[in-house]
């Protein structure tokens, strides 16, 4: 089991940049593949990006593809969500999870990810 803190939202104008980091305890932290989803007010939460444990293998939501890049230092036992272009649209409440299952395949459901920290508001204005 890991425990995840989310850090580094903020409000930004459209086309800012912003990096979002995820600080986890735990020992577990680089057999697990890691995702960053995003939930707006009345919405479902949507995936964002995904990485796998070892950092290999990345996925990305299509809406942003291109724009954002997830990492991971497994030393440091955190992941990252570098934000650029951003848009109005991506205003959301960002949380990070971890993989229910260690050295699982890479998958983008939220059912395929636990332990979520407590999330880091994003706004965009424009």
């Amino acid at each position: 089991q890991v425990q995840l803190v989310e850090s580094g939202g903020g409000l930004v104008q459209a086309g800012d940049s912003l990096r979002l980091s995820c600080a986890a305890s735990g020992r577990t932290f680089s057999y697990l593949n890691m995702g960053w989803f995003r939930q707006a007010p009345g919405k479902e939460r949507e995936f964002v990006a995904a990485i796998s444990w070892s950092g290999g293998r990345t996925n990305y939501a299509d809406s942003v593809k291109g724009r954002f890049t997830i990492s991971r230092d497994n030393a440091k036992s955190t992941v990252y969500l570098q934000m650029s272009s951003l848009k109005i649209e991506d205003t959301a409440a960002y949380y990070c999870g971890a993989a229910k299952i260690a050295l699982a395949a890479l998958g983008t459901a939220a059912v395929d990810f636990g332990s979520w920290g407590q999330g880091t508001q994003v706004t965009v204005s424009s």
